[in-house]
């Protein structure tokens, strides 16, 4: 009260200054500078001090009110870097494209150049600056996946994996010494519509024929002059040029920061007496386990079931929406989260937004909602299960190493490294392994209404970009946050649905929760600094044998 007492007594002064701040003609200026998220939760204590990642539920508001002010001409991006996979990247331009499609300009500045994310949004703009001495390298899409048996078998390692399903390929590169046809089918599928992205963005954005922006993906990369005559952008310019000529040298444009106006306007508002009726957002981000120390940033079971249930009890929370940007993971944290997912969705409206990677784990858990929203960029599917692990015999006896064990139980010692599995062991295995596969299936095919014939057909562990995911069934609807939350107000209904905000729900913390941020920066610079499958490795070091992290996942990101 004591806040709206105060902004009702300045309400005049702040309404001048929203005048004078936004004259008529004026262009707003954004800056992307690293990560870009769909949504993005409110800082905790200890994020105070650190950049937050760009929002594009706010971009998407911000492209409202740009919409519904005629004072402002159009928007200027500044894309210094950018944080994000190609889903993301799909999100952000279709934004962009709503103010363009309006009739409203939009300016992007690269003033370090960029690779081919970068330049797959730019091409939304209806200009593009480069800064002069910058280079555009928008080479296309690659993945490369090293084979280690060779190395191995000269180390006297020898990998033991077991898959079930055609396609799932984690750990193919310890057993063999070449991409598997199937992995090579899968793979080309999704270059296949990525490469078809890019290029329908090039034709569309400016203005080429499909065959000239062949030649230049191929052709590059690009200075920024060369870029300019093959007509990828319209001109070069430091930061301190863009007003000049993004209107004229006597009459430079007016750039009003985003922050600005964003802030002025959030100062005309009131704020509500009482906390509003609100749709909760659900973070299913990173490799899914088991709660316990997690230093990769994944997302235990602990934690999800913890927001899970805090959205199904508020009474506030009239629908949730469950953002899934997850590899996959531990096959019983997926199952005890499914579960929860499954409560929820018997109360409330449930639609699941698919950012990046949605795949193996993160599409099981997915499972539970009534509607599935992605981009055509995201990945997704990959139903199948993998066990893996290192038999290091050949190693110990090269160095000497003798073995000797005493147990009772006739497959006490079935997991221990000095030994191969006997073949009623591995029969049990893959007894085990048929069993998780038949439990995935089933519970696809009971989430998507699909019968589990139909379900096995499009499964085998295979990997799925999103506008292919639709076509086979698996996803309902193409589009980012913004189509999945108008989902989730329709399945609401009400009088006034579009009143309600998305709002995150964060789980509580308990024993073992994640380390400190600052440990955990660390451990994930070193984890990637390795170039591993860290989080494959981690999971099997603790005892996690199915729903594996995909190798497909960092290629996409």
């Amino acid at each position: 009260m004591l806040s709206n007492l105060f902004r009702l007594l300045l309400w005049p002064l702040t309404l001048l200054r929203w005048i004078q701040a936004v004259p008529k003609g004026a262009y707003l200026s954004l800056t992307i500078r690293g990560d870009v998220k769909d949504i993005v939760p409110k800082r905790r204590l200890w994020e105070l001090r650190t950049r937050p990642a760009l929002s594009l539920h706010a971009l998407s508001e911000l492209v409202d009110a740009i919409l519904e002010d005629p004072r402002i001409k159009g928007l200027v991006v500044t894309l210094e870097s950018l944080g994000a996979g190609m889903a993301t990247a799909t999100s952000l331009r279709a934004e962009l494209a709503r103010l363009r499609a309006a009739g409203r300009e939009v300016v992007m500045v690269l003033p370090f150049g960029g690779d081919t994310k970068e330049l797959y949004i730019a091409t939304v703009a209806s200009r593009i600056l480069v800064g002069p001495q910058a280079t555009l390298s928008p080479l296309g899409f690659a993945t490369s996946v090293r084979y280690v048996k060779g190395a191995l078998d000269k180390l006297g390692v020898v990998p033991d994996v077991l898959a079930r399903g055609e396609y799932k390929s984690a750990g193919e590169q310890l057993v063999r010494e070449d991409m598997s046809p199937t992995q090579r089918a899968q793979l080309d599928a999704i270059f296949d519509v990525l490469y078809e992205e890019l290029l329908s963005a090039i034709v569309s954005g400016r203005g080429l024929t499909k065959e000239q922006a062949k030649e230049i993906v191929d052709g590059g990369p690009y200075r920024a002059e060369a870029a300019k005559v093959k007509g990828l952008i319209d001109g070069t310019a430091y930061e301190d040029m863009v007003p000049s000529i993004v209107g004229t040298k006597e009459e430079p444009a007016k750039l009003v920061p985003v922050e600005t106006y964003v802030g002025i306007r959030d100062t005309l508002r009131l704020t509500p007496l009482r906390k509003p009726d609100a749709i909760g957002v659900v973070f299913v981000h990173g490799a899914i386990t088991m709660a316990g120390p997690t230093p990769f940033g994944a997302a235990t079971d602990e934690k999800l079931i913890s927001a899970i249930r805090a959205a199904r009890t508020s009474r506030r929370v009239k629908g949730v929406i469950l953002h899934v940007d997850s590899p996959g993971g531990s096959a019983l944290a997926s199952d005890r989260i499914h579960h929860e997912l499954m409560q929820l969705a018997a109360e409330k409206p449930l639609v699941a937004c698919f950012a990046n990677v949605a795949a193996s784990g993160g599409y099981y858990v997915a499972a539970a909602a009534h509607e599935i929203v992605a981009q055509p960029t995201s990945i997704t599917g990959s139903i199948g299960v993998v066990a893996a692990r290192v038999v290091i015999s050949p190693l110990l006896a090269r160095l000497g190493v003798v073995t000797q064990t005493v147990k009772r139980g006739a497959r006490a010692d079935m997991m221990d490294p000095s030994r191969g599995f006997t073949d009623d062991e591995r029969a049990a295995l893959k007894e085990e392994l048929e069993g998780m596969y038949g439990a995935f299936v089933g519970i696809v095919a009971e989430g998507r209404k699909l019968a589990v014939e139909a379900v096995e057909r499009i499964a085998e562990g295979r990997v799925w970009t999103g506008v292919d995911a639709k076509a086979q069934g698996l996803v309902d609807e193409l589009g980012g946050f913004d189509v999945a939350l108008a989902r989730t107000r329709a399945r609401i209904g009400g009088a006034h649905p579009e009143d309600l905000a998305p709002v995150v729900i964060r789980g509580a913390r308990k024993a073992g929760a994640p380390l400190p941020p600052p440990t955990k920066a660390a451990a994930e610079l070193v984890l990637r600094a390795l170039d591993l499958e860290a989080v494959s490795w981690a999971l099997g070091a603790s005892g996690e044998r199915v729903l594996c992290y995909s190798s497909l996942a960092r290629a996409f990101n």
